[in-house]
């Protein structure tokens, strides 16, 4: 079964029930699979040929949710692009894109994080669609009596992934625009569910912790649980996190638009381990390499790059996604996060992964925000810079940061320079811009 066929099914089933609400609107099922194939006929109607990519700018709107589904239920693939693309861009991408011809059982084209090329839109199936949806129902326990609140942009795979085991269900779906606008994120919970649950990056997590932590223990009795990824989150957070919502199954979550969902771990289990990211779920495999790279193999992985056959072959060979990600298997199979390759920073023969670096500074009463980047030293190379945001009202002092920081790693770990900024540069989805910051240390 696709999607789709889950969204006929749950119209026949529950056809009075919510399926979706967003500022103030409310559908049924019944009333969102007609208007979904009413957009279907539409574009059957259309010079579209079947199985040709179809782009659409993305948004936090019922309506991206009827042309999504009109799209797969046409015969089509959905490829949607970031709302604020300019025009002169989009119109170039469309035109590319519906000249590629794509493997049969394509569902949608997703583009990485941070990348403005074709080269790395991934290709998703509609049978990675489904695997992803039943790895996240039996991994974190989604319901068919859940409302999920969905903030984050739904043409990245951490938000859009979550409306898989929502529609497989029969739940509802709440759409909010981000956390910019805190009242309407918690006015969400206000709505007449007795079970919520959300998917909220670090970023966020550490914005909503700072600002509306009692707002968020207000709640805690309906959440049955928040899942966060995309990047690392903090220790410090997650201990914050597990205080505020002692009832609830807090998830760190490894994922990628390449490998799809792959595992999970609830770190509310009284052992709260850092950088972990739990077993792989009942479609995924993961398999660590010679070098301490993480690969994964099954059902959720990507079908490859459209367009891109040399960088598909790259990271996809024999149906397994060799990533950059460092990462250990412990003894009960849990995957472990250590960092990228990529960002490993070399210190004078030592190797220093910086998420180390930022996890134990962001513990640091006063930071709000952080970066380690490398700069150039003439005797070790390259030495440790770190760049903080402040809480407001606090004062800075590197002294005291460094003391504090001597207390939590090694010596070679300690970053020799440290730099007060107002915000820390992030990607779309709240991961850190570690590639704008070594861009900008090459030009120096």
């Amino acid at each position: 079964m696709k999607l789709e066929d889950y969204l006929k099914r749950d119209a026949v089933l529950y056809p009075q029930k919510s399926a979706v609400i967003c500022e103030g609107t409310v559908l049924n099922y019944e009333e969102l699979y007609k208007r979904v194939r009413k957009k279907a006929e539409e574009l059957k109607t259309a010079t579209y040929k079947r199985g040709q990519v179809v782009p659409f700018r993305s948004s936090q709107t019922i309506d991206f949710l009827i042309t999504y589904f009109g799209l797969h239920l046409a015969g089509l693939v959905a490829a949607p692009l970031e709302k604020d693309m300019p025009e002169s861009t989009f119109k170039i991408l469309s035109k590319q894109l519906s000249s590629y011809v794509v493997p049969a059982e394509s569902a949608d084209i997703l583009y990485t994080t941070g990348t403005t090329g074709l080269s790395k839109g991934t290709i998703i199936s509609h049978r990675t669609i489904i695997a992803d949806a039943e790895n996240l129902i039996e991994g974190q326990g989604f319901s068919h009596d859940l409302a999920f609140v969905v903030n984050g942009p739904l043409n990245h795979i951490g938000s859009l992934s979550k409306i898989f085991p929502v529609i497989v269900l029969g739940a509802t779906l709440i759409i909010t625009d981000g956390i910019k606008d805190a009242d309407v994120f918690f006015d969400a919970f206000k709505l007449p569910f007795k079970k919520f649950a959300t998917f909220l990056v670090p970023a966020s997590i550490r914005i909503l912790l700072l600002f509306s932590s009692e707002r968020l223990s207000a709640i805690s009795d309906k959440m049955d649980f928040i899942e966060t990824g995309a990047a690392a989150i903090s220790h410090d957070d997650m201990i914050k996190l597990c205080k505020l919502f002692p009832n609830s199954r807090l998830y760190n979550t490894y994922a990628s638009t390449e490998t799809g969902i792959i595992s999970t771990y609830n770190f509310n289990d009284g052992k709260c381990m850092s950088g972990c990211l739990g077993k792989p779920m009942k479609h995924s495999q993961i398999i660590i390499t010679e070098n301490g790279l993480i690969s994964c193999k099954g059902k959720t992985i990507m079908t490859g790059y459209i367009g891109d056959t040399e960088r598909t072959n790259r990271i996809l060979r024999d149906g397994t996604i060799y990533t950059s990600d460092m990462g250990v298997l412990d003894k009960d199979g849990m995957l472990h996060l250590i960092g990228r390759e990529d960002d490993v920073i070399n210190v004078g023969g030592f190797k220093v992964s910086p998420t180390e670096v930022e996890d134990s500074a962001m513990a640091f009463p006063s930071v709000c925000d952080c970066i380690c980047i490398s700069v150039p030293h003439p005797i070790t190379g390259f030495a440790l810079k770190l760049l903080v945001v402040i809480q407001s009202g606090a004062e800075f002092s590197k002294r005291y940061l460094a003391q504090f920081l001597k207390t939590k790693l090694e010596p070679y770990k300690i970053p020799m320079l440290y730099e007060q900024v107002d915000t820390i540069k992030r990607t779309y989805n709240g991961k850190l811009d570690r590639k704008y910051y070594k861009q900008l240390s090459e030009k120096k």
